[in-house]
């Protein structure tokens, strides 16, 4: 009997030892498992600077802070759908816990997060969402909403200035499910608004060029008739500025933008973009680091609200113009610098406007 007792025993131990192995294989494992986990931060492309310069950065320092010994996997697809695919098989060929994404192609991605999840890898999207699969965590600013603040920023400001004329629109890419919720929150202010919509333009892989290319074609179209430009993001507002400074014997309207990029800041405080949106990178990317390093703790959150039917973490954006960008971006705890956006050229402005 205690021989039988003892394989009894011995047969319970096997078990749970086979058992807790193959719950640190799967992704879910414990503390110590946890302590030197690999993640992976797959970002979209380098036409937005903000990967490379803050994305990347700050989900590498918290993970820092948060696990010592985790190892961060970079990746950046540079607008190409196949080699984000071919990235997210490398990391997982190499081990990691958890991916988080920013997909080039919002339905590609379908594919690496069935993948991932078949090898109890979670994913989490970032900035743009995956509709057509649940992602395990989705992490971004509201992107509807960031479509109908600037848009109807734009729309008052045209109606308090008796403009005449139409919109023209700038839409980002037609594969980031992102930039499809910001053309909804977008329409969502200008159709309703009295305003003509005279044209709109989705820009292959968010690209200033194509999207300079497109509103240069509308200013000759629409010459004179142009009012103000919804633009989706400040690369395709910057864009959109450029076409109407080369056309040159038209004035410059009100043109939005999204980032709160360095850039788009001075052209605010030059007056020649009217709007942008501040949405801190710094709180997506800390909350990205968390979401992830939960997952690997197996102690995945539950989510603050559900997209795409996806647990989700939504956060408000906020609208940026020449009123509140001295205290929104340059203030304390702002985003930029000063002294990097006020250089020699923007210094009389800034001073118009009272930033020091």
């Amino acid at each position: 009997m205690l021989r039988l007792r003892t394989v009894a025993a011995a047969t319970a131990a096997v078990a749970a030892l086979t058992a807790a192995t193959a719950c640190s294989q799967n992704g879910s494992g414990g503390s110590g498992d946890a302590k030197k986990a690999k993640i992976a931060f797959l970002m979209p492309d380098i036409a937005s600077t903000r990967y490379e310069l803050y994305d990347a950065p700050l989900f590498k320092a918290k993970m820092k802070q948060q696990c010592a010994g985790c190892t961060v996997l970079y990746q950046n697809a540079g607008a190409d759908a196949s080699k984000q695919q071919q990235q997210a098989s490398s990391v997982l060929a190499q081990g990691v816990k958890a991916i988080v994404i920013d997909p080039v192609d919002s339905a590609a991605a379908a594919s690496i997060v069935r993948t991932a999840q078949a090898q109890k890898v979670a994913v989490i999207a970032y900035d743009r969402p995956i509709p057509a699969i649940k992602a395990d965590y989705y992490v971004s600013f509201d992107n509807q909403k960031i479509g109908a603040l600037i848009a109807q920023s734009l729309v008052d400001h045209l109606k308090q200035e008796k403009a005449r004329g139409g919109i023209l629109e700038v839409n980002g890419s037609p594969t980031d499910a992102a930039a499809g919720l910001i053309k909804k929150g977008i329409h969502s202010a200008v159709d309703n608004s009295g305003l003509k919509l005279l044209a709109e333009y989705d820009t292959p892989g968010w690209e200033p060029a194509k999207a300079q290319d497109w509103v240069s074609g509308q200013i000759s179209k629409f010459n004179g008739q142009i009012a103000g430009v919804v633009a989706a993001n400040d690369g395709t507002g910057g864009a959109a500025i450029a076409a109407f400074k080369a056309a040159g014997d038209t004035a410059v309207p009100p043109v939005t933008g999204n980032d709160a990029e360095l850039a788009a800041a001075q052209r605010i405080i030059a007056g020649d973009q009217y709007n942008t949106i501040s949405k801190p990178i710094k709180i997506v990317a800390e909350a990205a680091a968390d979401v992830a390093y939960k997952f690997v703790q197996g102690k995945p959150p539950a989510g603050q609200t559900t997209l795409f039917n996806t647990p989700s973490q939504l956060f408000t954006p906020t609208v940026v113009t020449q009123e509140n960008i001295g205290k929104v971006l340059l203030g304390p705890g702002g985003a930029l610098k000063v002294s990097d956006v006020c250089t020699p050229t923007y210094a009389a402005a800034c001073t118009k406007l009272g930033i020091k």
